[in-house]
């Protein structure tokens, strides 16, 4: 109670003097120092084990604390050898030199989601990835997938994806194959533990994989550069780093027995927070896959949007939402108009001063609820609101859903006092999209920098209207 007394200082302390996250090592469980110790309760072992506990229950709260699990690091690489007793006792250095690096590429795994550098979606290939052997010539019956050797490799390899999967990560294929043999084994082979229904997209074909990669990039909304590519064959992955150099490539080692182990440690693959929405992300896209053939049946773009029977909740963050609202402005790239990113304590401190307004946005329709997918930010200065972020994942985007988000914004900053709503657009790489979103709604260039270009609207004079076919 003592320990967890001090950490609590500690956290709440720095909390209060940085918005930085902060990562707390759990203390590494001691190996019983006696046959006795393993026989009572009140042994070190359970006492740190208690504290462990009671950190991960400090860090829930606050924002932006996470806990390293140090005691299962240890253990991954070596309880024995993980420590140097010399150095201990004498310059009081508790790892040895040979670990240093393993704790390093710990800490690393915290920066990729940390910096938002993270893959959407791990695009795998088939024949000797998935399964071991070609589907093409070895048949179903032929190929190495299952609970023994060798086919309980791939097999743990298609655990660890659907492990991938559930902290909303989607999945994919892209493989050189002939689709109906390719479809058979997914479809049939009592070894899968992955299904079609768990795959996002699939390139079957014998187009290039870069191509593929680019397909299922673009059917998905999704940048290249937050596609993982998966594949055994080291000829396939040097021509995706070459033919498609954004995209994420994991080296894959030549024993399929290590597959499982390069995706659990891929740093691209990392969460530190999981929404009610990155739980859901497969189903978002299979009712996806309904609304697009929706669209083909529909004679108009307005009879579409009056069939999807679209209803959109605009709300102020809240302690629920904050997360996830912090989540998307650090993941959103392509309707992303000035790309800032915050962590959740700033979030909260914006939300709390009086002239600013932070506003989340969920979209549901008659396929599925689409979740938390849009931000807007919002200051009033005096006669002029000013956007800061606005920003929405790109799944909802064409559907008018941001023209519903935008009227709210004006409404409100009239409301306020305000006679101008205004924003910048600041282009990046990735945000092409989102370019010509103020000039689509009556604004007009009022400033342009090296930086970006200024957009204003007189709300005397300018009216924006939610779409009717909106509730």
């Amino acid at each position: 109670e003592d320990v967890l007394s001090r950490f609590g200082g500690w956290i709440a302390s720095f909390r209060k003097y940085s918005k930085a996250a902060l990562i707390v090592h759990s203390l590494e469980v001691p190996a019983s120092a006696s046959i006795l110790d393993a026989q009572r309760e009140d042994n070190a072992a359970e006492a740190i084990q208690r504290i462990n506990r009671g950190l991960r229950a400090l860090a829930g709260e606050h924002r932006g604390v996470y806990i390293l699990d140090y005691d299962a690091l240890v253990a991954r690489h070596g309880r024995e050898k993980w420590g140097d007793a010399r150095k201990w006792l004498t310059v009081r250095l508790p790892i040895a030199s040979a670990n240093l690096p393993h704790l390093a590429r710990e800490w690393l795994r915290f920066l990729h989601p940390l910096a938002g550098k993270v893959a959407k979606c791990v695009v795998v290939d088939l024949d000797n990835t998935l399964w071991g052997g070609v589907i093409g010539e070895d048949g179903m019956n032929g190929i190495h997938l299952g609970a023994e050797y060798p086919g309980a490799a791939f097999q743990e390899l298609q655990r660890a994806l659907l492990d991938v999967s559930r902290r909303g990560i989607l999945l994919a294929v892209a493989s050189k194959n002939n689709p109906a043999d390719a479809l058979e084994a997914l479809n049939g082979h009592p070894g899968m533990v992955l299904r079609p229904r768990d795959f996002a997209a699939m390139r079957i074909n014998w187009n290039e994989k870069a191509r593929g990669l680019r397909e299922i990039a673009a059917e998905l909304n999704i940048g290249l550069d937050t596609i993982a590519f998966l594949d055994d064959n080291p000829v396939e992955r040097q021509a995706v780093r070459e033919q498609a150099p954004e995209a994420i490539v994991i080296h894959l080692p030549e024993d399929p027995m290590g597959y499982a182990r390069a995706v659990r440690d891929c740093p691209w693959l990392e969460r530190l927070t999981l929404s009610e929405e990155d739980r859901q992300r497969g189903e978002y896209y299979a009712a996806q896959r309904e609304r697009v053939e929706l669209e083909r049946s529909v004679t108009s773009k307005e009879d579409f949007y009056r069939s999807l029977d679209q209803v959109v909740e605009i709300a102020p963050v809240n302690a629920q939402t904050l997360a996830r609202v912090s989540q998307l402005t650090q993941k959103t790239n392509q309707f992303n108009l000035t790309t800032r990113r915050y962590t959740e304590q700033q979030v909260a401190e914006m939300a709390a001063r009086p002239t600013w307004r932070v506003w989340s946005l969920r979209v549901k329709d008659r396929y599925a609820d689409n979740g938390l997918v849009g931000v807007a930010i919002a200051r009033v200065d005096g006669e002029v609101s000013e956007i800061d972020s606005f920003l929405m994942s790109c799944r909802v985007i064409g559907r008018t859903v941001e023209t519903a988000l935008l009227a709210h914004l004006a409404a409100d900053a009239r409301e306020r006092g305000a006679s101008v709503l205004q924003g910048w657009f600041l282009p990046t790489k990735k945000n092409a999209p989102a370019r010509e979103f103020y000039a689509g709604h009556g604004f007009e260039v009022a400033e342009t920098t090296r930086e970006g270009v200024l957009w204003k609207l007189d709300l005397r004079e300018k009216e924006i209207r939610a779409p009717e076919w909106i509730k």
